[in-house]
């Protein structure tokens, strides 16, 4: 009886933890292609110089929003099912607080500037409160998902090398845009950014294989 009952109990929390981990391998594709559809239509939005944060300003700015807050769900109930599919204690804390920035992010939008959208003035605008926590939500989501390619890539495995790549291209690209701002280094930490989320996905991926 008790065997039959602890197995009831534990085919569910498996199915449950399958389907996470599979919203957590569609998060990256998801974030990717708004982004891209988003800073390919909107009027005075240019890659090489508006970070995708931006997309949460104007009139359309609610379709980025939704898109930071639908992602970063994902990725957190992906982390929450990866604590029970990886030895690594850290990696499913790391990949929670990314989707935990994530989130923040889209609670506190980014503020106009450098001419989006359309009609806003060049050059850095003013940061506002909510725009200065959107800097700090990001901040935490990167450093969580650099930090989180380099514990992955301690375990000495192939795939650590990848890990050690992406992690090192990220920090790399976001510290040169920070340093050095311009379409050369944003172009660049966008591409640091699309790495990072394969790795995302690669890593809940997996996670749903082993399951």
């Amino acid at each position: 009886m008790s065997a039959t009952i602890s197995l009831a109990e534990v085919r569910p929390a498996v199915g449950r933890d399958r389907l996470r981990l599979a919203g957590g391998v569609l998060a990256g594709p998801v974030f990717v292609v708004s982004a891209l559809a988003q800073g390919l239509t909107r009027d005075g939005f240019d890659f090489r110089r508006h970070p995708v944060s931006m997309l949460s300003t104007g009139t359309l700015g609610w379709l980025q929003i939704a898109t930071f807050l639908v992602t970063g769900a994902l990725c957190v109930g992906a982390a929450l099912a990866l604590r029970r599919s990886v030895a690594s204690t850290w990696v499913p804390r790391l990949l929670l607080l990314w989707g935990l920035g994530l989130m923040a992010a889209g609670v506190f939008a980014a503020d106009p500037a450098d001419g989006f959208p359309a009609g806003t003035p060049r050059g850095p605008g003013q940061i506002s409160w909510h725009g200065g926590l959107h800097f700090l939500a990001a901040a935490v989501a990167f450093v969580s998902l650099i930090v989180a390619t380099f514990v992955v890539a301690r375990q000495g495995r192939p795939w650590a090398v990848a890990s050690a790549a992406v992690g090192a291209f990220f920090a790399v690209a976001w510290a040169a845009l920070i340093a050095v701002p311009g379409p050369v280094a944003m172009v660049a930490f966008g591409v640091a950014v699309t790495a990072g989320w394969a790795w995302v996905t690669a890593t809940f991926g997996r996670a749903l294989r082993r399951d």
